[in-house]
């Protein structure tokens, strides 16, 4: 039975039971894609099956990640056969159980809001953007935010950290980020703000100007082409 009940596997080489962080952040990448779907879906169509269903298997997901076994999690399953061919890279499986415990907890919590007691409530909609940002950040850039919170709850540091993280080093070169270039960051940023902020103003003053044509109450010279 320990064969199919457990967490974390035996890897020769690490004295600790590990996972393979590629797999986990593959499961992350595929659980985001539906997340946000669901998500959009449901804010734009204001109905809520698919987040129902998706929110459900979620927390299955979940729950056999931690009670069972991880391997058996269809995400992982699915995020493995995406990177079989890739060099594994093995972190503690300690401080992955305590963030998936975490994202267990609030599926736990979107299931009673969403599908038992179907609820509209601001709690649901921040607790989906808090699932989605934890989905995101390890999917996109490597980072277990609730690997993190182990690390500052239990005032002890995780081994066999994403990126080895948990060991301090020197930053190589190519990971440096100079003044410049956060210059071009900076002014990319306020061009794109400033951009979508013209345009919003725009598409609004056409949006009043057409509403008070269609209602009669705009000059003709407004209303030419409406």
């Amino acid at each position: 039975m320990k064969k199919y009940i457990g967490f974390g596997e035996r890897v020769k080489g690490y004295d600790l039971p590990v996972l393979n962080e590629r797999e986990a952040r593959a499961g992350a990448g595929i659980l985001f894609l539906f997340a946000m779907i669901s998500f959009l879906n449901g804010y734009l169509t204001h109905r809520f099956l698919f987040t129902q269903i998706f929110v459900t298997v979620f927390m299955v997901d979940f729950f056999i990640r931690i009670f069972i076994n991880p391997k058996f999690s269809p995400s992982l399953i699915l995020g493995r056969l995406f990177v079989r061919h890739q060099t594994p890279e093995y972190v503690g499986a300690v401080q992955k159980r305590f963030a998936w415990g975490i994202g267990f907890i609030l599926s736990v919590i979107m299931f009673f809001i969403v599908v038992v007691f179907e609820l509209m409530t601001p709690v649901k909609i921040a607790i989906c953007i808090l699932c989605l940002a934890f989905l995101f950040s390890e999917s996109a850039f490597g980072i277990c935010i609730g690997c993190t919170l182990y690390h500052w709850i239990y005032r002890k540091s995780p081994q066999y950290c994403p990126g080895n993280v948990c060991e301090i080093k020197k930053k190589e070169e190519i990971q440096r980020v100079s003044g410049l270039q956060l210059t071009v960051l900076a002014l990319s940023l306020l061009i794109i703000v400033g951009f979508t902020h013209d345009r919003m103003r725009k598409t609004d003053t056409l949006s009043t100007t057409a509403m008070q044509c269609q209602s009669g109450k705009c000059s003709s010279n407004k209303c030419g082409g409406f």
